[in-house]
Protein backbone atom coordinates (compact mmCIF):
# COMPACT_ATOMS: atom_id res chain seq x y z
CA UNK A 1 0.00 0.00 0.00
CA UNK A 2 2.83 2.39 0.88
CA UNK A 3 4.37 2.08 -2.88
CA UNK A 4 1.04 2.54 -4.32
CA UNK A 5 0.50 6.47 -3.82
CA UNK A 6 4.09 7.50 -4.82
CA UNK A 7 3.14 5.33 -8.10
CA UNK A 8 -0.34 7.68 -7.97
CA UNK A 9 1.26 10.76 -7.70
CA UNK A 10 3.80 10.39 -10.45
CA UNK A 11 0.78 9.35 -12.86
CA UNK A 12 -0.88 12.44 -11.91
CA UNK A 13 1.62 14.59 -12.05
CA UNK A 14 2.63 12.87 -15.53
CA UNK A 15 -1.23 13.77 -17.15
CA UNK A 16 -0.53 17.15 -15.70
CA UNK A 17 2.25 17.80 -17.76
CA UNK A 18 0.71 16.20 -20.60
CA UNK A 19 -2.25 18.18 -20.57
CA UNK A 20 -0.92 21.54 -19.32
CA UNK A 21 1.58 22.24 -22.37
CA UNK A 22 -0.41 21.65 -25.52
CA UNK A 23 0.93 24.87 -27.27
CA UNK A 24 4.03 22.64 -27.99
CA UNK A 25 2.09 21.16 -30.47
CA UNK A 26 0.25 23.59 -32.19
CA UNK A 27 1.60 27.48 -33.74
CA UNK A 28 0.05 30.58 -33.43
CA UNK A 29 -1.94 30.56 -36.43
CA UNK A 30 -3.77 27.49 -35.28
CA UNK A 31 -4.26 28.26 -31.99
CA UNK A 32 -5.98 32.00 -32.67
CA UNK A 33 -8.06 30.40 -35.38
CA UNK A 34 -9.22 28.29 -32.43
CA UNK A 35 -9.79 30.90 -30.65
CA UNK A 36 -11.70 33.26 -33.23
CA UNK A 37 -14.08 30.11 -34.13
CA UNK A 38 -14.68 29.98 -30.16
CA UNK A 39 -15.80 33.74 -30.25
CA UNK A 40 -18.04 32.81 -33.47
CA UNK A 41 -19.18 29.56 -31.47
CA UNK A 42 -20.32 31.78 -28.72
CA UNK A 43 -21.85 34.56 -30.72
CA UNK A 44 -24.72 31.60 -31.98
CA UNK A 45 -25.11 30.33 -27.95
CA UNK A 46 -28.16 31.17 -26.51
CA UNK A 47 -26.06 32.32 -23.64
CA UNK A 48 -24.64 35.26 -25.66
CA UNK A 49 -26.76 37.94 -24.58
CA UNK A 50 -25.88 38.05 -21.51
CA UNK A 51 -22.09 37.23 -22.13
CA UNK A 52 -21.83 39.92 -24.94
CA UNK A 53 -22.91 42.79 -22.27
CA UNK A 54 -20.34 41.26 -19.87
CA UNK A 55 -18.07 41.59 -22.90
CA UNK A 56 -18.92 45.26 -23.50
CA UNK A 57 -17.46 46.48 -19.95
CA UNK A 58 -14.38 43.84 -19.83
CA UNK A 59 -10.66 44.62 -19.41
CA UNK A 60 -9.63 41.45 -21.10
CA UNK A 61 -11.00 38.08 -22.27
CA UNK A 62 -9.05 34.63 -21.95
CA UNK A 63 -9.83 32.20 -24.59
CA UNK A 64 -9.43 28.33 -24.32
CA UNK A 65 -10.54 27.03 -27.51
CA UNK A 66 -9.51 23.52 -26.60
CA UNK A 67 -9.39 22.21 -22.78
CA UNK A 68 -9.12 18.74 -22.38
CA UNK A 69 -10.05 16.63 -19.49
CA UNK A 70 -9.25 13.18 -19.50
CA UNK A 71 -8.06 10.15 -17.08
CA UNK A 72 -10.12 7.61 -15.16
CA UNK A 73 -8.69 7.94 -11.11
CA UNK A 74 -6.18 10.88 -12.30
CA UNK A 75 -7.63 13.35 -14.37
CA UNK A 76 -6.14 16.22 -15.85
CA UNK A 77 -7.49 19.33 -17.52
CA UNK A 78 -5.34 21.42 -19.90
CA UNK A 79 -5.56 24.04 -23.09
CA UNK A 80 -3.52 26.63 -24.94
CA UNK A 81 -5.22 29.80 -24.65
CA UNK A 82 -5.00 33.80 -25.69
CA UNK A 83 -5.16 36.64 -24.05
CA UNK A 84 -6.85 39.76 -25.64
CA UNK A 85 -6.49 43.08 -23.51
CA UNK A 86 -9.11 45.80 -24.39
CA UNK A 87 -7.61 49.21 -25.53
CA UNK A 88 -10.65 51.05 -26.20
CA UNK A 89 -14.17 51.24 -26.84
CA UNK A 90 -14.92 47.86 -29.65
CA UNK A 91 -11.01 47.76 -29.75
CA UNK A 92 -8.71 45.05 -29.08
CA UNK A 93 -5.16 44.52 -28.82
CA UNK A 94 -2.58 42.00 -29.78
CA UNK A 95 -2.93 39.02 -28.56
CA UNK A 96 -0.92 36.97 -26.08
CA UNK A 97 -0.80 33.52 -25.19
CA UNK A 98 -0.94 31.74 -21.95
CA UNK A 99 -1.48 27.88 -20.98
CA UNK A 100 -3.87 27.17 -18.39
CA UNK A 101 -3.23 23.70 -16.72
CA UNK A 102 -4.86 21.46 -13.23
CA UNK A 103 -4.47 17.88 -11.68
CA UNK A 104 -7.94 16.82 -10.41
CA UNK A 105 -8.06 14.24 -7.86
CA UNK A 106 -11.37 11.86 -8.41
CA UNK A 107 -13.55 9.12 -10.77
CA UNK A 108 -13.14 11.51 -13.63
CA UNK A 109 -14.67 8.53 -17.12
CA UNK A 110 -13.34 9.08 -20.54
CA UNK A 111 -11.72 11.66 -22.67
CA UNK A 112 -13.90 15.33 -22.67
CA UNK A 113 -13.12 18.58 -24.05
CA UNK A 114 -14.62 22.27 -23.80
CA UNK A 115 -14.25 25.27 -24.96
CA UNK A 116 -14.14 28.58 -22.64
CA UNK A 117 -13.98 32.39 -22.66
CA UNK A 118 -12.74 34.04 -19.34
CA UNK A 119 -14.29 37.29 -19.34
CA UNK A 120 -11.85 39.35 -16.97
CA UNK A 121 -13.98 42.14 -15.44
CA UNK A 122 -11.18 43.66 -12.78
CA UNK A 123 -7.77 45.19 -13.24
CA UNK A 124 -6.92 42.89 -10.20
CA UNK A 125 -7.81 39.44 -12.21
CA UNK A 126 -5.86 41.02 -15.32
CA UNK A 127 -3.29 41.89 -13.26
CA UNK A 128 -2.46 38.12 -11.93
CA UNK A 129 -2.82 36.37 -15.04
CA UNK A 130 -0.36 38.99 -16.79
CA UNK A 131 1.92 38.40 -14.31
CA UNK A 132 2.13 34.92 -14.56
CA UNK A 133 1.52 31.91 -13.00
CA UNK A 134 -2.03 32.78 -11.52
CA UNK A 135 -3.70 30.18 -9.77
CA UNK A 136 -7.39 30.01 -9.59
CA UNK A 137 -9.00 29.58 -6.29
CA UNK A 138 -10.36 31.44 -3.04
CA UNK A 139 -6.95 32.42 -2.21
CA UNK A 140 -6.54 34.97 -5.31
CA UNK A 141 -9.09 36.97 -3.28
CA UNK A 142 -11.47 36.69 -6.58
CA UNK A 143 -15.37 35.82 -7.63
CA UNK A 144 -15.20 33.47 -10.73
CA UNK A 145 -19.01 32.98 -11.77
CA UNK A 146 -19.72 30.54 -14.29
CA UNK A 147 -21.93 30.84 -17.26
CA UNK A 148 -22.84 27.42 -19.10
CA UNK A 149 -24.22 26.83 -22.38
CA UNK A 150 -27.67 27.58 -22.50
CA UNK A 151 -27.96 29.50 -19.48
CA UNK A 152 -29.08 32.45 -20.76
CA UNK A 153 -29.87 35.24 -18.06
CA UNK A 154 -27.91 32.57 -15.56
CA UNK A 155 -25.89 35.66 -13.66
CA UNK A 156 -25.96 39.95 -14.08
CA UNK A 157 -23.81 41.77 -16.08
CA UNK A 158 -21.21 42.38 -13.46
CA UNK A 159 -21.12 38.59 -11.94
CA UNK A 160 -17.37 38.23 -10.62
CA UNK A 161 -14.11 39.43 -11.38
CA UNK A 162 -13.96 36.65 -14.05
CA UNK A 163 -17.19 35.16 -15.74
CA UNK A 164 -16.56 31.82 -17.62
CA UNK A 165 -18.75 31.23 -20.82
CA UNK A 166 -18.21 26.89 -21.58
CA UNK A 167 -19.40 25.47 -24.60
CA UNK A 168 -19.10 21.84 -22.49
CA UNK A 169 -21.82 19.91 -20.98
CA UNK A 170 -22.07 16.95 -18.95
CA UNK A 171 -18.90 16.55 -17.08
CA UNK A 172 -18.16 20.06 -17.96
CA UNK A 173 -21.44 21.24 -16.61
CA UNK A 174 -21.04 23.26 -13.42
CA UNK A 175 -16.87 22.87 -13.50
CA UNK A 176 -14.71 24.43 -10.58
CA UNK A 177 -11.94 26.17 -11.90
CA UNK A 178 -10.29 25.87 -8.07
CA UNK A 179 -6.36 25.02 -8.57
CA UNK A 180 -5.77 25.42 -12.10
CA UNK A 181 -2.63 27.74 -12.92
CA UNK A 182 -2.61 30.09 -15.63
CA UNK A 183 1.20 30.71 -17.06
CA UNK A 184 2.23 32.78 -19.63
CA UNK A 185 4.10 30.68 -22.84
CA UNK A 186 7.24 32.71 -23.18
CA UNK A 187 8.01 31.11 -26.32
CA UNK A 188 5.78 32.31 -28.17
CA UNK A 189 5.04 35.93 -26.59
CA UNK A 190 9.07 36.78 -27.43
CA UNK A 191 7.73 37.87 -30.67
CA UNK A 192 5.13 40.30 -32.06
CA UNK A 193 1.48 38.58 -32.73
CA UNK A 194 0.05 40.73 -35.64
CA UNK A 195 -0.43 38.42 -38.67
CA UNK A 196 -3.98 38.05 -40.19
CA UNK A 197 -5.09 35.29 -37.46
CA UNK A 198 -4.58 37.94 -34.95
CA UNK A 199 -6.48 40.56 -37.45
CA UNK A 200 -8.98 38.06 -37.55
CA UNK A 201 -9.80 37.35 -34.22
CA UNK A 202 -9.73 40.74 -33.08
CA UNK A 203 -11.84 42.25 -35.72
CA UNK A 204 -14.49 39.26 -34.55
CA UNK A 205 -14.19 40.07 -30.71
CA UNK A 206 -14.97 44.30 -32.30
CA UNK A 207 -17.95 42.43 -33.96
CA UNK A 208 -19.16 41.25 -30.33
CA UNK A 209 -22.57 43.49 -29.18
Amino acid sequence: MKTLFPKLAAASALALVIFVAPAQAADKGEILGNADRTVTHLKHDPAFATAARMMDGAKAVYIVPKLVKGGFIFGAEGGAGVLVRRTGKGSWGEPKFYDMGSASFGLQAGLEQAELVFIINSERALSGIEHGNFKLGAGAGLTVVNLSSGAEGATTAHGGDIVVWTSGTGAYAGISFNGSIISPDKDMNSTPTMGPEAQKLRANLASVR
